[in-house]
């Protein structure tokens, strides 16, 4: 099942003139990926939506200070970041539409999607438009979120992708503008 232009609009609406520049590479990623029902690709594009700003933001915003948490600590470490204060946290900053963080997922990611680690490398590839919608169907499917989807976990899957549960009444809006987007019965 293909999305098309106006369906991602109608979903996301702030996306404007972004949902023809991501379109081709969501559908493609999410055939790639089995992100294939209605059901499946509401959640998705819903998740997808809101991390991306509706498809506005591809890198994760904030100044040095604000990254300097991936850099050095606790998170640095749990992110496979190294220990030094040495830029890991600007440059393993979230990249793609869901985000992919810190030199462990990005390892993962690039031979997810690559079969090598050229991510580690070339971070700023996950800013293209093709990799950043494959990155997000990467995760995913790595994360067992289309079982949640079919179930109808959305909390679930909110908690996978950002921990907790932050900005969930507007993952929740966009999940249910894309269910009467794509969920209707045909008539």
């Amino acid at each position: 099942m293909n999305v098309t232009t106006q369906q991602l609009q109608n979903i996301m609406p702030n996306a404007r003139s972004q949902a023809g520049v991501f379109i081709s590479a969501l559908n493609s990623a999410m055939t790639n990926r089995n992100i294939n029902t209605p059901k499946r690709i509401a959640a998705f594009l819903a998740q997808v939506g809101h991390e991306s700003g509706q498809l506005q933001y591809v890198r994760e915003l904030g100044n040095n200070q604000y990254l300097s948490k991936y850099d050095t600590g606790t998170l640095a470490l749990r992110l496979g970041n190294t220990p030094e204060a040495d830029g890991d946290g600007q440059k393993y900053r979230g990249r793609g539409l869901i985000q992919i963080t810190g030199r462990s997922n990005y390892r993962e990611c690039s031979l997810g999607l690559f079969g090598d680690e050229r991510l580690l490398s070339l971070p700023e590839l996950l800013e293209q438009p093709q990799w950043a919608a494959e990155s997000a169907a990467w995760f995913w499917e790595q994360n067992g979120l289309n079982e949640l989807a079919d179930r109808d976990q959305f909390n679930s899957i909110t908690r996978r992708i950002n921990g907790g549960l932050n900005g969930l009444e507007d993952r929740l809006q966009l999940w249910a503008r894309a269910r009467a987007v794509l969920c209707q019965p045909s008539v």
